[in-house]
């Protein structure tokens, strides 16, 4: 062990919260996931309760029922007043199935995985390059990419105008929240959902029905590297990219350039990584399971301005839109 002089030992020479807020925040996230498991959420979606009778609801004691109240107070998620338990704007609007932009069903798709994004297993497959596959089946992951979209969905349509476009094609489209958002926005625009995932499509089959866009969207399987593209003026990719290396992003920008006509846009919806690629935190983290695979990439701003100027795109913009999400649109002359 290393021996240290009595003057660095006098005080310390960094402030340490960071640390203390990462084992935090990863105990604070097992609360949430302990909460919606409990499905306390939907109970006090009902209204306030004291904590009596959460504890007689979702029969827990005393003492661990006010633990996990409290956790979840300081995480903005519950406030507390007159003895009584109610939840925040954000727990009504994110963990309320009601909410037209649910996150529960992403959290399901989290607690299938725990054990995945355990210290364990990352451990190994950090030290012995074993890849990291995530449980569950298509309509989980079909339900948890909605959740993860919905919200983001609803934002990245009002930073675009799209009122001269007349078809927009949304690639690898998934459980259709991307093509529901652009129909509520833009009224006059013709929308298809195209995936080459037909469990997949059923589910978002099934989110067309409950936003009422059954008729504005239509459904149609097809693979967006072997297939030809249907027609369309808009090409949307939504959190395709990051999931690729840097050849087989080029190879599709390349075919939306050349499948569009003039005048045709290509918009691209991430959550970007800084210039320098190592942050922010949560882009690094939630890109985590790709980046071990050596399959996604790091791709920021610039990145992807310089993909789109080397296939041909003009008039390229970056824009923020929602939480950490951001278009980078172009133009073909």
């Amino acid at each position: 062990m290393q021996s240290h002089t009595l003057a660095e030992r006098q005080q310390p020479g960094t402030d340490d919260r960071p640390l203390w807020d990462l084992i935090a925040a990863a105990r604070g996230y097992t609360a949430l996931l302990i909460a919606h498991d409990l499905k306390l959420f939907p109970l006090l979606g009902e209204g306030p309760r004291p904590l009596a009778e959460i504890c007689q609801a979702l029969n827990l004691a005393l003492h661990p029922a006010e633990a996990l109240l409290t956790t979840l107070e300081a995480l903005g998620l519950l406030q507390a007043q007159n003895g009584h338990y109610a939840l925040t704007s954000l727990a009504e609007d994110a963990l309320l199935e009601s909410s037209p932009t649910y996150f529960g069903w992403y959290l399901d798709r989290e607690i299938a995985n725990e054990a995945v994004f355990s210290f364990t297993s990352m451990n190994e497959a950090v030290r012995t390059d074993a890849p990291l596959q995530q449980r569950g089946d298509r309509v989980m992951f079909a339900r948890a990419m909605h959740s993860m979209s919905m919200r983001a969905a609803l934002a990245w349509p009002q930073a675009v105008d799209l009122s001269g476009h007349r078809m927009l094609l949304d690639i690898g489209g998934g459980s259709g929240a991307h093509a529901i958002g652009a129909a509520l926005r833009w009224p006059h625009l013709d929308v298809c959902l195209f995936d080459k995932d037909a469990e997949v499509l059923k589910v978002a089959e099934e989110f067309l029905v409950r936003y009422g866009m059954q008729d504005r969207i239509r459904v149609r399987i097809g693979d967006m590297l072997k297939d030809p593209l249907p027609p369309a003026d808009v090409h949307l990719f939504s959190a395709i990219y990051h999931h690729w290396p840097p050849e087989r992003c080029r190879v599709l920008t390349d075919k939306s350039y050349a499948s569009l006509q003039s005048g045709g846009r290509i918009i691209i919806h991430e959550r970007l990584f800084n210039d320098d690629r190592n942050g922010p935190f949560t882009v690094v983290a939630l890109n985590l399971l790709a980046l071990l695979r050596g399959e996604g990439g790091r791709y920021s701003a610039r990145a992807y301005t310089d993909m789109l100027q080397q296939a041909g795109f003009t008039d390229i913009e970056v824009k923020p839109t929602i939480g950490y999400w951001s278009i980078v649109t172009g133009r073909k002359a």
